[in-house]
């Protein structure tokens, strides 16, 4: 491969990169970058590689490869965020979160409150569903806007960290139980030393919080079948844990074959004819943008794996101790997205021990929570609350970084006495 072609294929890395980090200010979305630079980088690989049988098949054999892993997770998201809209758009999830509401609290104790539900409610649904949900919310409190941005940045954190024990509840989890680096039984271990964190940053946060809310408790209409499909839900997440730990069954069909129980359930069980119509509908008002986005970004370090310039990544590994280095990771996943960054590590080849995995897991899951450009949920909070911007945001930043410091202290930890590595 000419020197030429690699130093063209990493500069459309790079620009799709920057396509990302500038999103707010170009105002060209980064599914759209990261998709188009994507693809086309493949198409010059294989236009414009060396030629010779041997490298042609090569670059055919590994896009079919990055094809077949994103495929993998594109059908496990679509399954699992499928699910989350339809019980989301049938009112399920605001019931759930007003029958633990008092009409009266404390903002203190709301604060409190709100980290709980973010963290358990990420680790089942995606982040920026756990986000839209918990903004509006708050947003629905008239809070001042001091106080909205307080909560709003624990919002951000919280839905992160709840996310890294369970797959369901973020895609670098996902990505690193599907390349086999740690098992789903040991990551339930992180949800210790994660929520651990957030209850400290609650706790940081809650000062001079002493006023009363009024909160406007509303119930929506449930119908048997909905709570039947929420059933079926619970059931999917814990048969995928129980399926993959007896029998190795992977996630994604197990979460295939709960989306397909849901639409049977759905027109077996509901005498409307129309809304047995409707089910199907859910699976195209989900975040298509978010998967487009993953889409892009790993067809891109797909690329740069076949091109073999990832082994920069494993300098660091070489030069530092790898729960040093993890904890970097995390670090820079807060200013380069957390995705590609995974991705990135994962195809590197690095070999470390399943609870340094575990402190990986940990640190790109939580570490995007540091600037609010660095994760999803920071992403859409921002969208959301008038006055959340970097800036203020970055108030917080030291905040954020002692607290999650002090979990990935405690994930590393446990995990090397439980695993005994």
């Amino acid at each position: 491969m000419s020197e030429v072609l690699q130093i063209v294929l990493v500069s459309l890395a790079v620009l799709a990169l920057l396509g990302v980090v500038l999103e707010d200010i170009i105002h060209i979305n980064k599914a759209k970058i990261t998709l188009f630079l994507g693809t086309f980088s493949w198409f010059l690989l294989y236009v414009f590689h060396s030629g010779t049988p041997e490298e042609a098949e090569a670059v055919a054999i590994g896009f079919e490869e990055n094809v077949a892993e994103i495929a993998s997770l594109w059908l496990f998201l679509v399954a699992a965020m499928t699910f989350v809209a339809y019980l989301n758009n049938k009112g399920m999830i605001e019931n759930v979160i007003h029958l633990f509401l008092p009409s009266r609290v404390k903002e203190r104790s709301l604060l409190f409150l709100t980290a709980i539900f973010c963290f358990i409610f990420s680790s089942l649904a995606d982040n920026i569903t756990a986000t839209l949900v918990s903004v509006t919310l708050i947003l629905s409190l008239n809070l001042s806007t001091k106080k909205t941005i307080r909560f709003a940045t624990l919002v951000v954190f919280a839905v992160n960290s709840g996310g890294v024990s369970l797959i369901t509840g973020d895609v670098t989890t996902l990505m690193i139980f599907l390349d086999g680096k740690v098992n789903i039984l040991d990551l339930l271990m992180l949800s210790l030393p994660a929520f651990s964190a957030v209850m400290v940053l609650a706790l940081l946060l809650s000062r001079g919080l002493n006023e009363t809310v009024e909160i406007d408790i509303r119930h929506n209409e449930v119908r048997p079948v909905d709570l039947m499909i929420a059933g079926a839900f619970l059931c999917t997440i814990i048969t995928t844990i129980v399926a993959n730990v007896l029998f190795g069954i992977p996630p994604v069909l197990m979460f295939l074959l709960g989306m397909a129980s849901m639409f049977l359930i759905a027109r077996f069980f509901d005498s409307d004819e129309k809304e047995e119509q409707k089910i199907l509908e859910y699976i195209r008002v989900i975040e298509f943008e978010t998967l487009l986005f993953f889409l892009g970004i790993l067809l891109l370090v797909g690329m740069l794996k076949e091109i073999e310039v990832l082994d920069a990544i494993v300098q660091m590994y070489e030069v530092l101790p790898p729960s040093i280095a993890n904890f970097l990771m995390g670090v820079l996943s807060s200013a380069i997205d957390n995705v590609p960054l995974t991705a990135a590590l994962l195809k590197a080849g690095i070999v470390m021990t399943e609870a340094e995995w575990l402190g990986l897991t940990y640190a790109v899951g939580v570490g995007g929570s540091l600037l609010v450009i660095g994760s999803a949920a920071g992403i859409v909070a921002m969208s959301k609350v008038d006055g959340l911007t970097f800036g203020s945001y970055a108030r917080y930043s030291m905040v954020l970084l002692l607290v999650y410091s002090l979990g990935y202290i405690a994930s590393i930890g446990l995990a090397q006495v439980v695993l005994g590595s």
